[in-house]
């Protein structure tokens, strides 16, 4: 494959590997009816599909002394089921007749060749061949988008596989794979779909399946771990030809893909929507709104002793969600009548506020970044322009070291923009831990994703924003108070006080 041809990734994302095995049975025209109803499967379910063959030279795979070898049953198997390298090409043109992709296992370095002349989109490792290591650099050789399979491997084993891959420029998926057929219950090891997740991020983790064909629990159950891609054995049945207990008829694909998109609905989106207007509604029935327990009148601090809640909620009112005993009502209420919320003034409308739930959203982030803080440390709620602004000019600075070295992390959050400036005496260098930051340096501009770097050095203006949110790792020469020059002036001239909070730990006693 040529140079520019690798540098565009493969989608594996959401595909469907159908394997055809050796269930053409050694006929052409069985093939084609297998691979038509695959295809009749897919297209109904509107699923990304790709057939995948299983290609041996078996002249040179199977030793000549051992061809009539009757006491392994890959041997007669393999023999009486083979097909020529022109009938596999009659095959392909059907698979892409029927708008899927030409997948192919290769279980020799011949079989590797064969597939690149024909023409294949993807090539997969057999869990078998996942320590075959002259045949894996023949596929690595190829060029082509590769999928591995880890049935019976080690953590390490699936470790090594993946850094050859990545060290060798293969654009690379991963399946979790059971190699019992079919799976008893007790080793689909489902949770490993977690584990893979965490353990190689980024990449795509698929499931491929050996079980009973008309059980559609375990790819629900896979859908819901997060696998996201899959595949199962295919094949037909006629009055001859029956199929092993792992392979699946057109009709029970049909209801295995029909799961498949029942578990993809009920799991839904992985950013958390806005909740649904009857769902809304359903909750506001029950919703208690805040009302005067006796007269209060206008400029009187409310409190338990002057309200009571009670439902249903009055539109426009404070609920009890909202409710704090800091609220002042402008006006008067008359006893039984609705607090309404643009008659008060508000704690959340104060500036501390503003800085109590930004608290909830960083330490929201820093979570699902898992990034974890011992118990000592100091942050300082950076706002250039005042609290008032600070969602939309600011930072938190989180300081973990200063000594001759200092680090510190930088969360933004979404929207946030930190102003143009230089220090003095500081050198740093960043590296995003998570999010997009888009950086100007010396008038040049970057966008810097999880694991990029930016060298700032002393005297050099820089400034930082992210529409995504953002965590920045900083590390850099010690830090000195009063080391910051900003381009506004308007920066320079406000008081330390002014621009910056500063607290122990998150300050949950001092803001």
């Amino acid at each position: 494959m040529k140079g520019a041809e690798m540098e565009t990734n493969f989608d594996f994302k959401d595909l469907f590997v159908f394997d055809m095995a050796n269930n053409h049975q050694g006929s052409v025209d069985h093939g084609l009816a297998v691979i038509r109803g695959v295809g009749a499967a897919a297209q109904k379910h509107e699923v990304r599909g790709a057939l995948k063959f299983q290609f041996r030279q078996l002249d040179s795979f199977i030793h000549p002394f051992q061809r009539d070898n009757k006491d392994n049953k890959h041997v007669s198997r393999f023999l009486s089921t083979e097909l020529s390298r022109e009938a596999f090409e009659r095959l392909v043109d059907e698979v892409r007749a029927q708008g899927l992709l030409a997948m192919c296992t290769p279980f020799d370095e011949d079989s590797v060749d064969v597939i690149c002349d024909i023409g294949f989109d993807i090539i997969k490792v057999a869990s078998c061949s996942a320590k075959d290591w002259p045949l894996l650099y023949k596929i690595a050789e190829s060029g082509l988008p590769v999928v591995f399979s880890t049935g019976g491997l080690a953590t390490g084993d699936i470790d090594s596989l993946a850094s050859f891959f990545t060290h060798r420029g293969s654009d690379f998926a991963i399946m979790h794979c059971v190699s019992l057929y079919p799976i008893p219950d007790e080793h689909f090891q489902l949770n490993q779909i977690d584990a893979l997740q965490r353990r190689y991020p980024g990449r795509v983790i698929g499931w491929s399946t050996h079980e009973n064909p008309d059980d559609t629990v375990p790819v629900t159950i896979a859908v819901a771990k997060g696998a996201r891609m899959f595949e199962r054995h295919v094949g037909c049945e006629t009055d001859e030809i029956k199929l092993n207990a792992y392979s699946s008829t057109p009709e029970q694909l049909d209801r295995w893909l029909a799961a498949y998109r029942q578990a993809q609905l009920l799991c839904g989106a992985q950013k958390r929507p806005p909740a649904p207007t009857a769902e809304v509604a359903a909750l506001n029935d029950l919703r208690r709104g805040v009302f005067a327990k006796k007269t209060i009148r206008a400029g009187q601090k409310l409190s338990r002793d002057t309200v009571y809640f009670a439902m249903p909620f009055v539109e426009g009112q404070i609920d009890s969600g909202q409710w704090s005993d800091e609220m002042i009502t402008r006006v008067e209420v008359e006893p039984d009548m609705p607090i309404l919320a643009d008659k008060v003034n508000r704690e959340e409308d104060s500036e501390a506020a503003i800085i109590k739930h930004a608290v909830h959203d960083i330490k929201a982030m820093l979570n699902e970044a898992q990034i974890h803080l011992n118990s000592s440390f100091t942050v300082e709620y950076s706002h250039h322009y005042g609290i008032a602004k600070f969602r939309e000019v600011g930072a938190v600075l989180i300081d973990c070291v200063n000594r001759q070295y200092c680090k510190k992390i930088i969360v933004q959050l979404p929207g946030q923009y930190h102003p143009s400036h230089f220090h003095s005496l500081k050198e740093e260098t960043f590296q995003v831990l998570h999010g997009v930051v888009e950086m100007e340096v010396d008038g040049h501009r970057q966008t810097l994703k999880p694991g990029e770097t930016m060298l700032v050095q002393p005297g050099v203006w820089h400034s930082f924003w992210t529409d995504t949110g953002a965590i920045v790792e900083e590390i850099s020469t010690t830090h000195h108070n009063n080391d910051s020059t900003y381009k506004d002036r308007a920066i320079n001239r406000r008081t330390r006080a002014e621009r910056k909070t500063i607290v122990d730990h998150w300050g949950r006693f001092q803001i």
